[in-house]
């Protein structure tokens, strides 16, 4: 009877030391997947900087405005480096049809300029709206495929007074079939 109560102690023993054991392994693995979460999310720029326009560029003009407008909200909405900032630009430059891009000068230094003076005045994109993919216009300009989309953005002073800006963007077709923005204007109302 007596080695049979000692049987019974050691093998209790045993059983919760093994619980014991699993707990603070379970404990321990949780915190390092939670830890490896937290360094595998990115910020907002750096996931719209992922994209990888070279073998992903967007299929429609929708799309390649709908990007722009992402990365128009990351400069005046997120915190980050000059070398993203740089990023940014070229992202936006990739987007650009290489007429657009021909009538730009120190663009970076501009962009920069403008981002500051936004930030300065407490600018921020609350959001923003794409045309619809059936009110896209195509049309055909000096034998170039084109297309005309408006996007509005919604903007925020202060975070007070409210302003909607609707622009009115005109893209072409590169010589790989890619949709490149050839300007844009802010539509009066």
């Amino acid at each position: 009877m007596k080695g049979s109560k000692t049987v019974r102690i050691v093998i209790v023993a045993v059983v919760l030391a093994i619980i014991v054991l699993v707990f603070f392994a379970y404990q321990g693995n949780r915190g390092k997947q939670q830890q490896a979460a937290e360094a595998v999310s990115a910020t907002v720029v750096q996931n719209v900087l992922m994209k990888d326009l070279e073998h992903n560029y967007p299929p429609t003009p929708k799309e390649v405005v709908k990007y722009y407008a992402e990365i128009t909200e990351c400069l005046y909405n997120e915190e980050y480096s000059d070398e993203e900032l740089v990023k940014l630009g070229n992202k936006l430059q990739h987007l650009y049809d290489v007429e657009l891009i021909a009538n730009q000068e120190n663009y970076i230094d501009s962009l920069r300029q403008d981002v500051q003076e936004m930030k300065k005045n407490k600018y921020t994109i609350d959001s923003y709206e794409v045309s619809a993919s059936t009110d896209v216009e195509y049309f055909t300009q000096n034998e170039d495929s084109c297309a005309r989309l408006y996007c509005t953005f919604n903007i925020r002073q202060d975070n007070s007074t409210r302003i909607t800006s609707l622009e009115r963007f005109v893209l072409r077709k590169d010589v790989d079939g890619h949709w490149k923005i050839l300007g844009w204007e802010l539509v009066e109302d």
